[in-house]
């Protein structure tokens, strides 16, 4: 598995090795013992599969407050899109950064996302499948979300995008009080 930092400290880009023949390929996508070799030693508890008809869908920015924050593992199983973390760690060098990269069926890359990071991605491609692993269990007490439009972030796309009512209403980051704090480390 190739592994990339990306300018926000945690957030990596993880490409799996692929191994391909007439009939397709083969990919491990997750493998903890062999991850925990580089440092990557989180305990994924659920998978989430999501579904998007349309290009041009936003999903995000979300994330879930302590105690039940989460770390995510995101690709692409169908399709294309533009996935975005975003540091809403308070004290954090980063914070209010984001970073931001191109998953797909076909590069097969995936994005780590730590917790005290948002999550959110748009579509590219029509039926665009996304599969993600989460570190703790969906609590809907704990669901949060900020803007998708108070970043600064360039998502690739001149129309108007397709919001659920809660991705609309968010509020904007510079109106967040954030319930994640800086360790002041990765």
């Amino acid at each position: 598995m190739q592994i990339n930092k990306t300018p926000l400290p945690g957030v990596l880009i993880l490409t799996p090795a692929r191994h391909g023949d007439a009939r397709g390929f083969f990919s491990e996508s997750w493998n903890k013992a062999r991850l925990a070799e580089h440092g990557i030693d989180i305990d994924f508890v659920q998978d989430n599969h999501s579904l998007n008809r349309d290009a041009g869908t936003i999903r995000g920015l979300h994330f879930q407050t302590p105690p039940h924050a989460q770390a995510k593992l995101v690709r692409c199983g169908r399709g294309m899109l533009f996935d975005v973390a975003v540091d809403i760690r308070r004290g954090s060098p980063t914070y209010g950064q984001w970073f931001g990269v191109e998953l797909s069926a076909e590069n097969g890359k995936q994005l780590l996302v730590p917790e005290g990071f948002a999550h959110g991605f748009i579509t590219r491609q029509p039926d665009t499948e996304i599969i993600y692993k989460c570190s703790d269990y969906y609590a809907p007490e704990a669901d949060g979300a900020i803007r998708w439009d108070s970043c600064g972030i360039d998502w690739g796309f001149d129309g108007t995008p397709i919001l659920s009512k809660k991705d609309a209403d968010a509020p904007m980051l510079s109106n967040f009080d954030s319930p994640f704090t800086w360790e002041g480390t990765a």
